[in-house]
């Protein structure tokens, strides 16, 4: 574990095992982009065939940051003495000392890291293989693609992704977007639990129109949103829609830190094609800012994993399950993302 993180050992190796993303793939090119993940400063840059390669972000001769350098012939290069390093993280190079031998210790920790969605995922420890979450209607080609600007968030991954599933503050937190205050009842909905995490199918007549569009939802039309979360921290909302067309969101929180996230949110429909991109853009950040000015002023500020620290009611239904979720992965009572 790296020095100075701010998890507790479990907690940041139960963790470690898992893809998040750290960038948009536009944001990575063959200049090192520096990123932060579970306290860990990683490096990723992309290399000649056009796949990426990320590392921690530190050269082991004299600790400066990868980062600050430069990638040539898919040599990461320091900045500091111009050591170069190949994609397997081994030094090939002392600038001051051609020809002379290199340490072992001049080996970068290196990172699994692969493109989809338009963003480029990490994980910082392998122990087996993994799937990514899935979200394959985004390379459907019947489906317009949408990609906001990511949110900073000062509060931890798990608070934002419990309150992401959450369907029961509707009614209040999101009222200037598209909540209906009138309308605040959770009718049951089933939660199945899955090899990954667990789905969850919730059905009532809260539109997902914004407020000026409200006069297109049919009287009596019944809204299906369904939830798959993948554990950790990333969760996939598929809405249903009169005419039967579907949108997808895809909540995938990074934990910058043990109290900061930074949140990833690809979007696609196959409806309202030739709508302005820039209206689905304003109604979704309008929807983050009404969400984080909630998650970061929850305390505790780490989610309690202990049902019994807090109370709840039959419509956290799904935020139960996320919480038992969590807690079976070896997140503990500590937990603090």
């Amino acid at each position: 574990m790296p020095r100075g993180c701010t998890f507790t050992e479990a907690d940041w190796q139960a963790l470690a095992p898992f893809w998040y993303p750290v960038a948009f793939s536009h944001e990575v090119t063959g200049k090192p982009y520096a990123a932060r993940l579970l306290d860990e400063r990683v490096v990723v840059y992309r290399l000649s065939d056009g796949s990426v390669a990320a590392a921690r972000d530190i050269c082991y001769h004299r600790g400066v940051p990868l980062s600050l350098g430069h990638v040539e012939d898919d040599e990461i290069i320091c900045k500091y003495h111009g050591l170069r390093y190949d994609r397997e993280g081994r030094c090939t190079c002392i600038p001051a000392h051609p020809g002379g031998a290199i340490s072992p210790r001049l080996r970068l920790d290196m990172y699994q890291a692969q493109e989809r969605y338009g963003l480029v995922w990490v994980r910082l420890v392998d122990n087996g293989p993994l799937p990514l979450p899935e979200m394959k209607e985004w390379d459907d080609p019947e489906y317009l693609q949408v990609l906001p600007d990511s949110v900073v968030i000062e509060a931890a991954a798990g608070r934002q992704m419990e309150g992401f599933l959450d369907v029961s503050h509707f009614a209040f937190v999101h009222r200037e977007s598209f909540g209906e205050p009138d309308n605040p009842v959770v009718p049951d909905y089933k939660v199945t639990k899955t090899a990954g995490g667990f789905v969850a199918d919730y059905i009532s007549s809260v539109s997902n129109y914004s407020h000026p569009y409200k006069h297109l939802n049919p009287p009596g039309f019944q809204w299906h949103r369904r939830f798959e979360v993948y554990l950790p921290f990333t969760a996939k909302l598929t809405v249903t829609f009169p005419g039967g067309g579907r949108l997808h969101i895809m909540n995938a929180a990074s934990p910058v830190s043990a109290r900061k996230t930074r949140l990833f949110v690809p979007i696609c429909r196959n409806f309202d094609k030739d709508s302005p991109i820039e209206e689905t853009l304003d109604f979704n950040y309008q929807v983050f800012a009404e969400d984080i000015a909630i998650v970061e002023r929850q305390f505790p500020e780490d989610l309690p994993l202990n049902l019994q620290e807090e109370a709840h009611f039959p419509a956290d239904r799904s935020s139960i399950t996320y919480r038992k979720g969590l807690a079976a992965l070896g997140l503990g009572r500590s937990y603090t993302a």
